[in-house]
């Protein structure tokens, strides 16, 4: 599969991930959270998902298009291993949804980052939330989910919150 197969097959996973959890995430309490804002796509489909809801962002350094970046109050800069921790001692562990994509190229790097991660964002996971991950965490309290209706085995990773 080409880097460009891989990168549509990733954004299609997502989105209908996203999708999927809309109801659910719908009859929750709480903020959305979006770890790595990119160039601003998937925050902009979770304000169309959610609108009027309550989404914050957490980006190392801001270059999404001028459309897609979130309010100043609504927005955790630094690297995430400082704002993660920054924001639940400001939110506490109130989200319904939260969505990471963060990572590399690089397996290892990314099962490393995977090992802090899990446990960062748990503090910001209220009970019954989700988690939608592009990589598998390791949380006591996250029971995996099947994956969605069209959503390929591996692609994405969905857990709700014990």
């Amino acid at each position: 599969m080409s880097r460009l197969d891989s990168f549509i097959a990733r954004m299609k996973a997502q989105r209908d991930c996203l999708n999927f959890l809309k109801s659910a995430v719908d009859a929750l309490p709480g903020p959305i959270l979006e770890i790595g804002l990119g160039n601003g796509r998937t925050y902009d489909h979770l304000r169309d998902l959610f609108p009027g809801r309550d989404i914050f962002v957490f980006e190392r350094k801001v270059a999404a298009h001028p459309d897609c970046i979130p309010p100043d109050d609504r927005l955790f800069l630094g690297e995430a291993r400082e704002s993660i921790p920054h924001a639940a001692a400001a939110l506490g562990a109130t989200a319904a949804l939260i969505h990471t994509d963060l990572g590399t190229g690089d397996h290892q790097a990314n099962v490393a980052m995977g090992k802090w991660l899990g446990p960062a964002l748990d503090a910001l996971a209220a009970k019954g939330s989700y988690i939608l991950a592009n990589q598998t965490l390791d949380v006591a309290r996250w029971q995996r989910q099947p994956d969605p209706p069209g959503v390929p085995e591996g692609r994405y990773f969905l857990y709700r919150v014990g």
